[in-house]
């Protein structure tokens, strides 16, 4: 199968070369699909997307026009990707439903770390050579109250590394995981009483019609003041503005963002020459207690290895025309 990788890293194509071991013969490009970039693909079966990549009603029309017929994801997350459109035009999708749930959580744990114990002010004093310890008191987390918005695949793996840490553990989710009730003690609630109790907030949320702007200024307002709120989930889950009046008044204690409602065209790039013109990123950026990172919670070696391993499994199967369990259909 000819298939064309957009939005292809460096740090991601030796693991899908190595998965592919020449079966499909796969073109990488840097830039992302759009509905300007999309007459790339003209002459290729199928095409290979990821996050930052938009998928919409008109870019997957102009896919199909130049002879697209699969659209496997490098990703968990299909909000980018209009199914609608994909399944009245015949185009099949996939994507990775679950690369590594560890590589998230771990990563939502280090920025929880990270802020509570003031990892990177005391880091850049020692590298200053100054070892005053003044500001830098943070807390156990030992007896705190977790509330874990999502608990699926990765929200679960949160929870049982938070029970690790003697936490107390609220969830919150349309579906209750009783294995986590019975083995983490696990309480469910509602989300106003998560929201009210927590110390800690962890979300763990696909980004759709019900999670958008979830984490609003009502909520917040509802919040034990002080919380922490760590986001690996989709930026668009929280209301930057709202969240940025919640630390200005304190009543957010810290924020831990993987992710950015905005982060579009401006993560997985170098603005270090050329700050983007958002004022809601630079504040955020400049704040002592708001730790940033580039959308890079899924990046570990068994993560990447998975995402090839099954992004390349996905093109086998529509090559040997038969479906595929990551398939993706409008219900879903």
């Amino acid at each position: 199968m000819k298939v064309l990788v957009f939005s292809a890293k460096d740090f991601e194509i030796p693991y899908l070369e190595q998965a592919n071991n020449k079966k499909h013969k796969l073109t990488f490009v840097k830039y992302a699909l759009s509905s300007e970039t999309a007459m790339k693909a003209a002459g290729y079966n199928a095409i290979s997307i990821f996050s930052a990549d938009e998928a919409c009603l008109i870019t997957i029309e102009k896919l199909k026009d130049f002879g697209v017929k699969y659209i496997t994801l490098r990703s968990v997350g299909y909000d980018n990707v209009s199914l609608r459109t994909a399944s009245r035009l015949n185009i099949r999708v996939a994507n990775v439903p679950a690369y590594s749930p560890y590589a998230i959580a771990e990563h939502a744990v280090s920025l929880l770390l990270t802020l509570n114990r003031k990892i990177i002010t005391s880091n850049q004093r020692i590298k200053k050579f100054n070892f005053d310890i003044n500001h830098l008191v943070g807390f156990d987390l030992n007896n705190k109250t977790i509330g874990i918005i999502g608990t699926g695949k990765i929200g679960s793996v949160m929870t049982k590394i938070m029970h690790g840490f003697g936490c107390r553990l609220l969830g919150y989710d349309i579906e209750e995981n009783n294995e986590l009730v019975t083995k983490y003690n696990m309480r469910y609630t509602t989300l106003e009483s998560l929201c009210k109790n927590a110390d800690i907030i962890s979300l763990h949320v696909p980004l759709n019609t019900e999670t958008h702007q979830l984490i609003n200024e009502d909520l917040i307002y509802q919040m034990k003041r002080g919380v922490i709120i760590i986001n690996t989930a989709r930026g668009s889950v929280i209301n930057t503005e709202d969240v940025i009046k919640g630390l200005k008044n304190r009543r957010i204690g810290a924020l831990g963002i993987d992710v950015y409602e905005n982060e579009k065209g401006v993560f997985f790039n170098d603005y270090s020459y050329n700050i983007p013109d958002d004022d809601l990123l630079i504040t955020l950026n400049a704040m002592p207690n708001v730790l940033i990172t580039g959308h890079h919670a899924f990046l570990t070696e068994e993560a990447l290895t998975n995402i090839a391993e099954t992004t390349i499994y996905n093109l086998d199967c529509w090559a040997s025309k038969k479906e595929t369990e990551n398939e993706l259909t409008e219900v879903d």
